[in-house]
């Protein structure tokens, strides 16, 4: 039982961290839209690998502030590498919909696609090196 309670508040806190990074690349990228508008013409595979370098990139600044995994590691270590990037990318892709459905524009990483490479990447990054 422990061991699934350790599981599941791994998996919340690294997707409240991932979400928390993702929140913060949506704010820079309201803050400089000419810039990102510029870079969504260069495609989807030019804005998907931008994406996963800020999300590596967020992955090593959030271990210098959490040098260490937010919850000690269980049996069902590395499972946060796939379902906390699906939160993640659920979330963000409703945060998108509900700006949608209010008449506002809507950056790439408010989508389900970009939000989960965001999570997946900064997810990587903190599994591989947080001691």
């Amino acid at each position: 039982m422990d061991d699934l309670l350790a599981a599941i508040l791994s998996l919340l806190a690294e997707a409240l961290l991932e979400f928390a990074g993702e929140l913060f690349v949506s704010l820079i990228a309201r803050a400089i839209g000419k810039i990102i508008e510029g870079a969504l013409e260069l495609g989807a595979v030019a804005t998907t690998v931008a994406v996963a370098v800020l999300g590596m990139g967020s992955g090593q600044l959030s271990l210098l502030i959490f040098p260490h995994p937010l919850v000690h590691p269980s049996r069902m270590h590395g499972i946060s590498l796939l379902i906390s990037p699906l939160i993640t990318g659920l979330v963000m892709s409703q945060i998108g919909r509900l700006l949608r459905n209010r008449g506002k524009e809507t950056v790439a990483i408010e989508s389900f696609a970009y939000g989960f490479t965001f999570a997946l990447a900064m997810a990587a990054i903190r599994f591989a090196f947080a001691k």
